[in-house]
């Protein structure tokens, strides 16, 4: 049996989505010298994870997730990575132990937001004395930090902006709705859904082709952590596709919360940024202006 670096913390186990994030957790896990058991989501794969253990399960497979968590003597699991669609409940598949708790996760599934939903996983999660970690304990490298992360910066009629589209976003956040929100010209335009950061830039491209929002403003994307969110699960992230959208939506910047979202691919995401003139800022709600004033 293989065994985690460290065990005393017992073997860790990455719960693999779509998107960049599971594989810059594996490598971090790596080089910190555990050699991480991936579990990845059927329907959510994007990636081979050739080069580790690994298994493919379904997202409301709990019996299996448990097989795998006792075969390999799992002790810390990270979520990682996107989950396009919520199980059916005919799709779950519940250990005997766990199976009176199936009417309550149906409803949960049913009509609780997102972080209500991760809160319940973890709780079955950690059901057996396991410990769920945040991606940001194995990879906090990935953290953004507050200022501007590139060579440009906001300037005085962005940081207006961004102090309403994090309002904003804020509110949503309240609702377990979303993390993001865009403001131009002082007007907040779009608050992220279901169709996630990209697709609520794409709107916002869509509703500037259709002259619905101002021309001559660029605007603002804010992305917050929500305010009751458990940071172990679902972090805002932000990447070189979101560079790419924030510019063809006409806007800015980006602006991220500082210690509380995930930069991913910052080199590049960084560079081309700067290469399209937007700016990256982290900010931070425990200072005075989010640390923009």
């Amino acid at each position: 049996m293989s065994v985690s670096g460290d065990t005393a913390k017992g073997r860790l186990a990455i719960i693999a989505g779509n998107g960049l994030l599971p594989a810059y957790v594996a490598q971090a896990a790596r080089a910190a010298g555990d050699e991480p058991f991936v579990i990845s989501l059927k329907g959510e794969v994007d990636r081979s994870w050739q080069g580790y253990d690994h298994a493919v399960i379904g997202v409301g497979d709990v019996s299996a997730l448990e097989g795998i968590f006792s075969k390999h003597d799992i002790r810390r699991v990270v979520m990682s990575g996107g989950v396009r669609r919520r199980p059916e409940w005919r799709e779950i598949r519940p250990t005997w132990k766990s199976i009176v708790k199936i009417p309550s996760v149906v409803r949960t599934l049913i009509s609780g937001g997102d972080d209500t939903v991760l809160q319940m996983v973890i709780k079955l999660i950690e059901n057996n004395g396991r410990r769920v970690i945040g991606a940001q304990e194995i990879a906090p490298d990935l953290l953004a930090s507050v200022g501007s992360l590139g060579a440009v910066a906001p300037g005085k009629d962005d940081i207006s902006d961004m102090l309403k589209a994090a309002e904003a976003a804020n509110a949503l956040g309240l609702l377990d709705v979303g993390q993001g929100a865009v403001c131009v010209g002082g007007r907040v335009v779009a608050l992220e859904g279901p169709e996630g950061t990209d697709g609520m830039l794409e709107r916002v491209a869509s509703l500037r082709g259709a002259g619905r929002i101002s021309a001559r403003r660029n605007g603002v994307l804010v992305k917050l952590c929500k305010p009751q969110q458990d940071l172990r699960a679902d972090l805002p992230s932000i990447g070189v596709s979101t560079i790419a959208n924030a510019q063809k939506a006409g806007l800015a910047g980006v602006a991220v919360e500082a210690g509380r979202a995930l930069v991913l691919e910052r080199d590049e995401m960084i560079a081309a940024a700067d290469q399209a003139g937007l700016f990256v800022c982290g900010i931070d709600r425990g200072l005075p202006g989010w640390g923009l004033t």
